[in-house]
């Protein structure tokens, strides 16, 4: 009872699945393996034909699926039913497997009328499609030789008798039939074709002709040149598309149609998610084999299986019309393009203009009116309606911005349809769109007009033009004055020079506006890390002040201070960033930063060092100063970031795990003055192999953080370099993950992914102290098999999260909005929206308001009125007074 309540439980989950996704694939698949196990039949064919009609289904399901048909047929008629779902699953794919028991189910309707010929033409249709599978095809020669034999036995006249000369005939025709068999066989490179040559020797009273051995000589050759490329995709793991690649470029260049054919059908059968595999093929049949039936086929089982591909629908739509398919079947494949789900507002846009194009093709221009131009007329008008509701609602945007549908619909008014009121209104409409401020899009609009239209209409467009333009003015100005010098009369020339010439002035008063505001900004920015340069110098000297005594002692630490003071102005040019993690979320604080104290940023506060480390940090002090990092070095040595401040023994934790990579000369740890560990050190190899070696570190958890390793770089002289190892593009083969609980490991996610593809990789983003921020990335084998998972992933729950799944556009990554280390060319500019103090432990800054350096200084002027601080105002180039002590007191004393 128990169990019989669970089963029910789970089909009520299913059924609710699939009520709200029709396309979740695995549900499908659980819901018949739920229905075929309660033995409910009847339910069990609806969950099947269901699942048959929204995706291609593949050779087990079939089987298993004809089987039981094939159990529960009783009558004739349920026989006819059988056949015809033969008929379909041999249709998906190429299965060696289905049409062998298509065959033999035939065999047993031998009895009917005219079931020997349905039998033979079974069979032969299965050698047409499977009779060349150097490794399958064997079982249907096999299969068919012994149905005819069958037949001969039947054919034999009864013992002791004499046959009759119609007999005889009889059984010289069906001896005829297994001879031609046989030859046939022998013909085609297939595997143990030696085993088929002895048995027809055997069976044969007759010596085998010459023609046959020539012809079994010749196959016995090809059979050995395709040998390696069987050999490889018996050991290959699946999906085994390259070997399946390699085959089909031997193939190619033998030549022959039926081979190339079936190679394709095999690699397909086992990488039907596969696009790009699909559009060679259906390329292959377009421009080489161009059977109408063939190739219509292969283009629907393309779309079929990869419906979220708008290429492989674009040519499907070719082919029915390059093959005259009627046009309701034209249209109805059309909308169901629409209905794919494609991954980009841009696939709508493309397959929009391929069915534009199609129906442009049917008309008749040389009729002023006809259905098929009402036809296109409303198919464009529903086309940019199509994109300005459903797709900008879905994805955010038109996938259209300059309008070429509508610019196609303006082009075929004016040039096919002479409407030039028409396509002008089309026009004023692209440009209210946000293009007026385009020359290109003018210039359009110019050379139709020009075209088709009249020279009054063209100069009112390039006065709109000039007016409008913002990208390149200069060029509408020249055509302007280019059509106005060649038909104008000198009032236009005089009213065309001075609009150029007044909008011209405009456009350089706005640029010159513009770099002067650019300099001042640069100006001021300058001057502000000249300030906190200064300032920096001063803390640094009253420090030194502070710490000044008499003796051997004093020298001692001045040397330390110089080092130190080295450190920090050497040790930001190599200051590993971290690459980050693209994300669709907000980019990680560079942690880094802070902890250095990069930006004059304060060094929050370090752990207390243990009493060894003490010992160790005044042991070094009083050795010769050290060098950091010898830069005649950097291809030999890593900088290693992101360590813990309280790691003990760093040299020697990290000597473990690197001298994997590689013989370890020497590790540097950075300590402060106090002995403490300062996160981060150089690794220095012996061969610059093992130092790339040790990149593939990055990331690697160390006590409990991850470990950034990157090249040394010195960025003073090489100012372009970046670290940044995760790329920013769109990546169809890779989906962004979000909402994932922060306890979510790797494993759990790796056993979601896998039931929708092949998981090549899996990352979890982590912030630098390694704890998750709920997002993954996970890359597939390809991008059919992420494009599946979005459908089928996104909004699942897990462990009470809902997840978000997308295919990885990541934005792209604003290395200028963060000032690189080391430019000494270059001010260093903290983020605006930190502190003034930059980002610390605490947003609080601890300095009076006062005092704070603002970003626009301003003074009082004696009327009470804001005037511009001298880094701002072009008049004055005087700095700020510096405030001291005392007139920081009077100026409270006076609030």
């Amino acid at each position: 009872m128990r169990t019989n309540m669970y089963s029910l439980t789970c089909l009520y989950i299913s059924f609710l699945k699939l009520s709200i996704n029709a396309f979740d694939y695995n549900c499908h698949l659980d819901l018949i393996k739920l229905l075929r196990q309660e033995g409910e039949l009847v339910k069990l064919r609806r969950a099947r034909q269901k699942m048959s009609e929204l995706f291609p289904l593949t050779e087990e399901i079939w089987l298993d699926w004809l089987k039981d048909e094939i159990r529960m047929a009783s009558e004739s008629t349920d026989r006819e039913k059988v056949y015809e779902l033969f008929e379909r699953a041999v249709k998906d794919y190429i299965c060696p497997e289905i049409w062998l028991e298509y065959a033999q189910y035939s065999i047993g309707g031998i009895g009917q009328e005219g079931g020997i010929e349905k039998v033979r033409s079974i069979f032969e249709r299965a050698l047409t499609a499977v009779g060349l599978h150097v490794t399958k095809g064997t079982a249907i020669w096999e299969a068919y030789r012994e149905f005819e034999n069958a037949i001969l036995e039947t054919a034999q006249p009864a013992a002791g008798s004499i046959p009759s000369p119609e007999q005889q005939q009889t059984l010289s025709a069906q001896l005829e039939k297994i001879h031609m068999l046989f030859r046939r066989q022998l013909g085609i490179p297939l595997l143990d074709m030696e085993t088929a040559y002895a048995e027809y020797e055997e069976w044969s009273e007759d010596p085998i002709p010459e023609a046959v051995i020539k012809n079994y000589k010749k196959a016995l050759q090809q059979m050995e040149k395709s040998k390696p490329y069987e050999e490889a995709l018996l050991v290959a793991e699946t999906p085994k598309l390259a070997e399946y690649q390699a085959y089909i470029d031997f193939e190619m260049k033998a030549g022959d149609p039926a081979r190339i054919q079936l190679i394709y059908e095999r690699a397909l059968a086992e990488n039907c998610l596969v696009p790009d595999l699909w559009a060679r093929y259906n390329q292959y049949l377009d421009r080489q084999l161009k059977v109408k039936e063939l190739v219509l086929s292969a283009h629907d089982r393309a779309v079929r299986n990869c419906p979220w591909t708008v290429g492989l629908w674009n040519r499907y739509l070719l082919a029915m019309e390059r093959h005259r398919v009627d046009h309701q079947i034209v249209s109805e494949n059309f909308e169901k393009a629409l209905n794919a789900g494609f991954i980009q507002a841009t696939d709508y846009v493309e397959i929009w203009q391929a069915y534009l194009d199609y129906l442009r093709r049917r008309v008749d221009f040389t009729q002023d009116s006809s259905k098929e131009l009402e036809e296109l007329r409303s198919a464009f008008a529903r086309a940019v309606e199509y994109l300005k509701q459903e797709v900008e609602e879905r994805f955010s945007e038109s996938g259209d911005p300059s309008c070429t549908i509508m610019q196609n619909w303006a082009r075929t008014e004016a040039r096919l349809c002479n409407n030039m009121q028409k396509a002008r209104e089309l026009w004023d409409s692209i440009m209210t769109k946000g293009n007026a401020k385009y020359a290109n899009m003018w210039l359009e609009y110019y050379n139709l007009e020009r075209a088709h239209g009249d020279t009054q209409h063209c100069r009112k467009a390039l006065h709109r033009a000039v007016q409008c333009t913002s990208d390149y003015p200069e060029h509408v100005c020249e055509v302007l004055l280019s059509l106005e010098r060649i038909e104008g009369t000198l009032e236009d020339w005089d009213a065309a020079v001075q609009k150029t010439e007044n909008r011209l002035a405009r456009v350089n008063e706005q640029r010159a506006k513009a770099a002067e505001k650019e300099a001042a900004l640069v100006k001021q920015e300058e001057e502000k890390a000249e300030q906190r340069k200064q300032a920096r110098a001063e803390k640094k000297a009253s420090k030194k002040a502070k710490k000044m005594k008499p003796g051997d002692k004093r020298k001692v630490e001045d040397d330390d201070d110089e080092e130190w003071g080295q450190e920090e102005e050497e040790q930001p040019s190599k200051r590993h960033k971290g690459d980050g993690d693209s994300t669709h979320a907000e980019e990680e604080v560079e942690d880094m930063e802070i902890e250095t104290g990069l930006f004059g940023r304060s060094t929050p506060a370090r752990p207390a060092a243990s009493s060894k480390q003490k010992e160790k940090a005044a042991a070094s002090r009083k050795e010769a100063p050290r060098i950091l990092h010898d830069s005649a070095k950097d291809n030999l040595t890593v900088f290693v970031s992101n360590l813990s401040y309280s790691m003990a023994d760093p040299e020697v934790k990290l000597k473990e795990l690197f001298e994997s990579c590689g013989e370890v000369v020497e590790i540097r740890p950075i300590f402060s003055n106090r002995g403490t560990f300062r996160g981060y050190c150089y690794v220095e190899f012996m061969d610059e192999k093992s130092a790339l070696q040790a990149l593939g570190l990055d990331r690697r958890i160390v006590e409990g953080r991850p470990m950034f390793v990157s090249p040394c770089v010195d960025k003073n002289k090489n100012p372009d370099f970046k670290v940044f190892r995760y790329s920013t593009a769109l990546e169809k083969h890779k989906l962004f993950i979000s909402g994932l609980p922060f306890s979510c490991t790797k494993e759990e996610l790796e056993e979601m992914c896998k039931a929708h593809g092949n998981v090549k990789d899996i990352r979890l983003v982590t912030n630098r102290a390694g704890k998750p921020k709920g997002l993954a990335y996970v890359e597939y084998e390809n991008e059919a098999q992420a494009s599946q998972a979005v459908l089928k992933m996104d909004g699942l729950t897990m462990k009470e999260n809902v997840i978000k799944v997308a295919i990885s556009n990541p934005p792209l990554r604003k290395f200028s909005d963060r000032p690189e280390a080391g430019r000494a060319s270059q001010p260093m500019i903290p983020r605006q929206s930190y502190g003034a103090r930059g980002k610390g432990r605490t947003q609080l800054s601890m300095v009076p308001r006062a005092l704070q350096r603002q970003s626009n200084l301003v003074t009082k002027a004696e009327n009470g009125m804001v005037q511009n601080s001298p880094a701002t105002s072009s008049a004055s180039t005087e700095e700020p007074k510096k405030m001291s002590n005392a007139d920081f007191a009077r100026m409270l004393l006076e609030k």
